[in-house]
């Protein structure tokens, strides 16, 4: 199992992505924490975390639609190498702001904002290149081996960000945000990628128009990408949340930390976990059900934040593992599955489609938000994880073309792809 995950790093040009998205994706974790923590620093409010989350999604869901299409029309190489450079900058900007003493809420929300903007033309780049570093029978080792990366860094930095906030302030753990996205920069320069299918001459309305009406009319891209919608903004939520919760719990910066951190302890597991599934005439439905055993883990974390009892932080680290474990399963295997059916002359739309998922977590903890400003975080998440629950069952249910999905199908059908050159 691990041996087959591991099968596209024989791909060098792959390999130097890889190992090069480390710094820019750390610098990610690194930023969603720092950003969380200092707006709850200077506010204490849920809402303002909501206000946060809501400008650090909201743009990316829209300029995603153009970044799609942008992405299927010019040189994705380019097209990162120039939005890696412009959230380096604005990071650099907010690491002086907070050094010097004069950051405000509104300047922290309104840089996540243009970082957002920026993201939604990095996204589906990032996303639609790795399939032309790579021959297609490797899809699953690709995707499993680009999720490690998001769950590795989850894993190791939030703790790490504690650390150097704990020791210093947040403006040294921004500076270190900007530097790993110039470095990443650095590693596109140099990065040789094989040319793809020949760009549409549509307009960019038309493209649009084109990857929604794919989605559309082909039922499993449709409800694949609703189901991720939905986990990412209704159940995941409790993320960006993260220092309410951390506060219920009574817990300091470095257990705040350790709190995301194991998050991305059990991401990883789930990873490899996922990739005994790749075979399985099951597929789909252990896909499904993954999902609705994270759910019940948000619940519980829910109730123990909720509750305050003796050990509570302690009880809450090992319900957070167990929650991720689950919700990495469940995005490893739909995003496979919608890497391997894409047509490719679509996928920098389509996958783009499929990465406002990731816009929505934080604009979730904007209703999370709202609603725990007048009860509290255990009762906005549990509200809100509920709605996903009965859109997951209604699947579930009603949709057999869902749940019947067979990973032999997959696996041969990647085998027998025409090899990549």
């Amino acid at each position: 199992m691990l041996a087959h995950q591991f099968t596209a790093l024989r791909h060098k040009q792959f390999l130097k992505f890889w190992l090069g998205s480390f710094t820019s994706v750390g610098a990610t974790q690194l930023q969603v924490m720092g950003l969380g923590w200092l707006v709850y620093e200077l506010s204490s409010s849920s809402l303002a975390l909501g206000y946060l989350g809501a400008a650090a999604g909201l743009p990316a869901i829209v300029t995603t639609l153009f970044g799609g299409a942008l992405a299927d029309q010019i040189d994705k190489r380019m097209l990162l190498i120039v939005t890696s450079v412009l959230i380096a900058v604005l990071l650099a900007l907010l690491a002086y702001l907070d050094w010097a003493g004069i950051v405000q809420v509104w300047q922290v929300i309104a840089i996540a904002g243009a970082i957002s903007v920026i993201t939604g033309f990095d996204w589906p780049a990032r996303q639609s290149i790795f399939p032309s570093l790579i021959e297609r029978k490797d899809m699953m080792s690709a995707v499993a081996l680009t999720t490690v990366i998001w769950q590795a860094t989850r894993m190791v930095m939030p703790a790490l960000g504690g650390l150097i906030i704990a020791i210093s302030d947040t403006w040294l753990l921004f500076a270190f945000c900007s530097a790993g996205f110039f470095l990443m920069f650095l590693i596109l320069l140099n990065l040789k990628v094989a040319p793809s299918a020949a760009a549409t001459q549509q307009s960019t309305g038309s493209q649009i128009v084109e990857g929604i009406r794919f989605i559309i009319t082909n039922r499993n891209f449709l409800i694949l990408i609703s189901l991720s919608y939905a986990v990412f903004f209704f159940a995941s939520s409790y993320m960006p949340l993260m220092p309410a919760f951390a506060d219920m719990l009574n817990v300091d910066e470095k257990g705040y930390g350790y709190l995301l951190s194991i998050t991305g302890v059990g991401a990883v597991v789930g990873t490899v976990i996922s990739g005994s599934l790749q075979k399985s005439p099951r597929l789909g439905i252990a896909m499904l059900l993954s999902a609705l055993i994270f759910c019940v883990f948000v619940y519980l974390f829910a109730l123990v934040c909720w509750l305050g009892i003796s050990g509570a932080f302690y009880f809450a680290l090992g319900i957070l593992f167990s929650a991720s474990i689950f919700s990495s399963i469940f995005m490893v295997t739909t995003t496979t599955i919608l890497q391997l059916e894409v047509p490719e002359q679509l996928r920098g739309r389509v996958m783009g489609f499929h990465g406002i998922s990731y816009s929505l977590f934080p604009l979730g903890a904007l209703l999370v938000g709202t609603i725990a400003n007048v009860s509290n975080p255990s009762i906005g998440i549990s509200i809100s994880t509920t709605i996903f629950v009965a859109y997951l069952l209604w699947v579930l249910i009603t949709q057999p073309g869902i749940s019947k999905i067979d990973g032999r199908a997959l696996t041969e059908k990647a085998a027998q792809a025409i090899p990549f050159s």
